[in-house]
């Protein structure tokens, strides 16, 4: 890992067979119980209105600042708003968020790295160099720099995660496209006159997948721990959104009276970060040995 938390650039085999990728995920305790809470949170984003027994900002004054019961599973915050159902809420914002976020980040950064590892030359200088200069700044100081100038909104820490990740997608896929560019099946494309973006997206890209599918899950995990943390430095999404980093901000102010509105957020920050981590270090050993059980 380096300072903004990018992996090595790896060649990387595919596995034997695609459909088996979730089996082989499960084939090893680690990346199961990564996978399963992976998988968790996505359901509770999707079912998420369904299964929350409170609305959003539900405020019932006459239960403000109970602790963990019956009613309220997870207790209340000083506002009488029931935490439990503000978490399960929550997921859909921060994951949302996030997935989006850094769905674009791999799309721009696959592009940029197809072409600045293909042509090389001046325009491959220029790229790199210019990535260089984000890369040297570190994630969350770059993010609040560019949240200072576009203010704090969702549309804004959404740009940031594109900002922040690009650069690190693109020297990936860059790795891997000048090892694959001088293959014979390049040439072949070049020599039979075929466009420029089908050998790129036809012909190159598939050798990039399997490096890109892990890239893009790790780039995921830390873009979910970016957005909770502009949350609790109250530069990122605002107020009343059930972000668990904001969350964790509001309830610090009171955590000697209320801790458990600080730690259950928290705590699903960590849970699920932890989570994506360990599925992203199954699905490189998939990708590396065609099983995650070699």
């Amino acid at each position: 890992m380096t300072s903004n938390g990018s992996s090595l650039p790896t060649q990387l085999s595919p596995p034997s067979s695609r459909r088996s990728i979730l089996r082989e995920l499960f084939a090893r305790p680690a990346s199961a119980l990564g996978t399963t809470i992976f998988l968790l949170f996505v359901l509770l984003a999707i079912c998420g209105p369904l299964l929350a027994p409170y609305e959003l900002n539900q405020q019932i004054y006459s239960d403000a600042r109970q602790a963990p019961s019956a009613t309220h599973w997870f207790g209340t915050d000083n506002l009488g708003r029931d935490v439990f159902s503000r978490v399960i809420l929550g997921a859909r914002d921060i994951l949302t968020l996030s997935g989006l976020g850094t769905l674009l980040a791999v799309l721009s950064g696959v592009t940029f790295g197809l072409i600045s590892g293909y042509y090389g030359g001046l325009l491959d200088e220029l790229i790199m160099r210019f990535f260089d200069s984000l890369l040297a700044m570190p994630a969350l100081l770059l993010a609040l720099l560019l949240l200072g100038i576009l203010g704090p909104a969702v549309s804004s820490v959404m740009i940031v995660i594109v900002v922040v990740y690009t650069p690190i997608v693109a020297r990936v896929v860059r790795s891997v496209v000048l090892s694959v560019k001088t293959k014979a099946f390049v040439e072949a494309a070049r020599i039979q006159g075929e466009s420029l973006w089908r050998i790129l997206f036809r012909e190159i890209l598939p050798s990039v997948l399997p490096a890109l599918a892990v890239e893009a899950s790790l780039r995921f995990s830390y873009a979910i721990f970016l957005v909770a943390s502009l949350g609790f430095l109250g530069v990122g999404v605002q107020p009343p959104s059930p972000n668990w980093g904001l969350m964790v901000n509001e309830a610090r102010q009171h955590v000697s009276q209320l801790p458990w509105a600080l730690y259950f957020p928290a705590g699903a920050i960590a849970i699920v970060v932890i989570g994506v981590n360990l599925m992203a270090d199954g699905l490189k050993r998939v990708w590396q040995g065609g099983t995650v059980g070699k």
